[in-house]
């Protein structure tokens, strides 16, 4: 099994996690936890739900060891618009967006493409 592959398996066991901003454990997640779980890394709390700069995303994920992906796989890390400054991260699951919605209040796979314009992509290099 791939990285990416192993990422979407442990993204699809956190579906149902309920949502908590900052929560990093089966307790709640945020999106970035989302993706700390699925990729394995370490990653800062303290951040306000709303941000709109995509470049500090970016030069967050180069600091965790992630690379610009331009061709979709499954278990990339995806950024998203999905609102009005508010970006939002997910793991591509290869079927659909699996993300920490909090609308919804729990982890969630929506299939199909992501409904909101695609930003950024990255992965861990294998």
């Amino acid at each position: 099994m791939s990285a990416g592959e192993d990422a979407v398996a442990r993204a699809r066991a956190a579906v149902g996690t309920p949502f908590r901003l900052h929560g990093r454990d089966a307790r709640g997640l945020d999106c970035v936890g989302l993706v700390a779980l699925a990729w394995g890394l370490t990653v800062p709390t303290g951040y306000r739900l709303r941000t709109g700069d995509p470049a500090v995303v970016a030069r967050g994920a180069a600091a965790l060891g992630l690379v610009a992906a331009e061709v979709a796989r499954a278990g990339d890390v995806v950024l998203v618009v999905s609102g009005p400054g508010q970006l939002h991260l997910g793991i591509d699951s290869g079927a659909g967006l699996i993300h920490a919605d909090a609308g919804l209040r729990r982890v969630v796979e929506r299939p199909g493409a992501p409904p909101w314009p695609v930003l950024e992509r990255w992965r861990r290099e294998e």
